[in-house]
């Protein structure tokens, strides 16, 4: 059964790990629904949050395909632990001026932010787990979603692990 995973992969900050890593996720007929990259704690490598979907079986695969790929220096399923996941929206929504009020509405409800503000429209900034910014575009596609622009998910597990 295809079940939702998030993997974190600690990296050796080199050219091309990411393609050889995507290509990989490819390879193994796993879609990667989004990816993120960025510094990690230590100087010289870089931390990657994979979100796919797929099984349990086709998972420990690509973990043990990982593992041979030469700057791959940690693979750690976040699903298997208790994990904190977190993305960024960016909403540009149609915004006549009658209309802000209810926008605004929505955006004081899920704790977001308006980043800036046009003559016809306003652009909004929403941070949570996915479905929360489901969510929201949902209840703001009504006015008319100019343009969205999504940070994929990143996420670390939670306490002491």
């Amino acid at each position: 059964m295809n079940m939702r995973h998030t993997i974190s992969i600690l990296v050796n900050d080199q050219p091309g790990v990411l393609q050889r890593v995507s290509g990989l996720f490819g390879r193994r007929g796993f879609n990667i629904e989004s990816i993120t990259v960025g510094q990690s704690e230590e100087v010289g490598l870089s931390r990657m949050v994979v979100v796919t979907l797929g099984d349990d079986k086709t998972l420990e695969q690509i973990e043990k395909q990982l593992y041979k790929l030469i700057d791959v220096i940690k693979v750690i399923n976040l699903g298997s632990k208790p994990m904190v996941g977190r993305e960024l929206a960016l909403i540009k929504v149609n915004a006549e001026t009658s209309e802000r009020p209810e926008i605004l509405g929505v955006v004081e409800t899920f704790r977001a932010s308006v980043v800036d503000i046009g003559s016809s429209s306003l652009m909004v900034q929403v941070v949570g787990d996915s479905s929360k910014i489901d969510a929201m575009i949902e209840l703001l596609a009504p006015y008319g979603i100019r343009e969205l622009s999504r940070t994929g998910v990143t996420a670390m597990t939670r306490g002491n692990a």
